[in-house]
């Protein structure tokens, strides 16, 4: 069969003949119709996701669309190794797929189902969000984070405050607050101290880095009772390190913690992105993506993805 594949380390994949994947007791082969290119994706194909193998040549892509033997249209996650999802078919553990709603297409799904768990897992699996919690994203203006300021709403979020670099994005997500970074630490800081000398509840942190620097800061120096305020760490785009006040932690309430893979189970993020599918619709939630063939793979892999998606299709779809 035809697949995108990373033959060596540090290697961009390419579009070549692969092993038919053959599926054994417990997990089922699926015909792939859609996989999105995304951060997990390409962090692991290029090798430096925490979650990457050392197993070479395989095929690239953590998740997808496609059909089962019997026609049924499922999206699928974590692929086992070396088959992944940029591929004709690919066998995956029966208990990682999931049949699609009729009013999600192939596209839609491939585009929102890793963006939309990020946050889906993050607030129900880790901060255990409430109805009426104030809810921080931080990094909305990205595609996961676009999509966390609607999945918060929908999940009951009372008051949402996006942060993240693009203003006129920012201005468009319907958040109740913004912070535009990118400015002066100070002018930044003093917005984030105005924040949590109200009330916080959750944070989403997509970036890490300097302004994840930022907001402990502020908490450390506003937040001076136990209520829980939940600090959970997605991404880190910005920075994987940053120094954490110790202050923060003795004087507040914060817990701070990580969601993905390792710190939700695959049953549990599984579970999320059903949850994403039953609230696409209801909760509007979309990305903008663009199409490309799977024999395309060599020259769309490069294409920046940070607001939006890229697409590959197989001949099957």
């Amino acid at each position: 069969m035809k697949a995108a594949i990373v033959e060596a380390p540090g290697k961009a994949p390419v579009y070549a003949d692969f092993a038919e994947p053959v599926a054994v007791v417990g997990e089922t082969i699926v015909t792939v119709t859609a996989s999105s290119l995304s951060n997990l994706a390409r962090g692991r194909a290029a090798g430096t996701h925490y979650s990457a193998g050392s197993e070479f040549p395989f095929v690239v892509g953590v998740d997808g669309v496609g059909r089962l033997a019997d026609g049924k249209r499922v999206y699928f996650l974590l692929p086992r190794t070396p088959f992944g999802a940029m591929a004709e078919r690919t066998v995956v553990p029966t208990g990682q797929i999931i049949t699609l709603p009729d009013d999600v297409d192939d596209a839609r799904a491939a585009v929102i189902a890793n963006a939309g768990m990020a946050s889906w897992a993050a607030l129900t699996e880790r901060a255990h969000i409430q109805p009426g919690d104030t809810v921080l994203v931080n990094g909305a203006t990205g595609a996961s984070g676009t999509l966390a300021v609607k999945i918060a709403r929908h999940l009951g979020a009372g008051r949402i405050i996006a942060t993240g670099r693009n203003r006129a994005v920012l201005e468009s997500l319907g958040a109740d607050a913004i912070v535009p970074l990118g400015g002066d630490a100070e002018t930044i800081d003093k917005a984030f101290r105005a924040h949590f000398a109200g009330r916080v509840d959750i944070v989403l942190d997509f970036l890490w880095g300097d302004s994840a620097r930022s907001l402990l800061g502020a908490i450390a120096r506003t937040v001076h009772d136990d209520a829980p305020l939940r600090y959970v760490q997605i991404g880190s785009i910005s920075g994987g390190e940053i120094a954490v006040p110790a202050s923060v932690l003795r004087s507040t309430g914060l817990q701070l913690m990580g969601s993905g893979l390792g710190s939700v189970s695959f049953e549990r993020l599984t579970a999320a992105i059903a949850g994403v599918f039953e609230a696409a619709v209801p909760a509007g939630l979309e990305l903008p993506y663009a199409l490309f063939p799977l024999t395309d793979v060599a020259t769309a892999w490069p294409r920046d993805d940070s607001a939006g998606r890229t697409v590959f299709t197989t001949a099957a779809s």
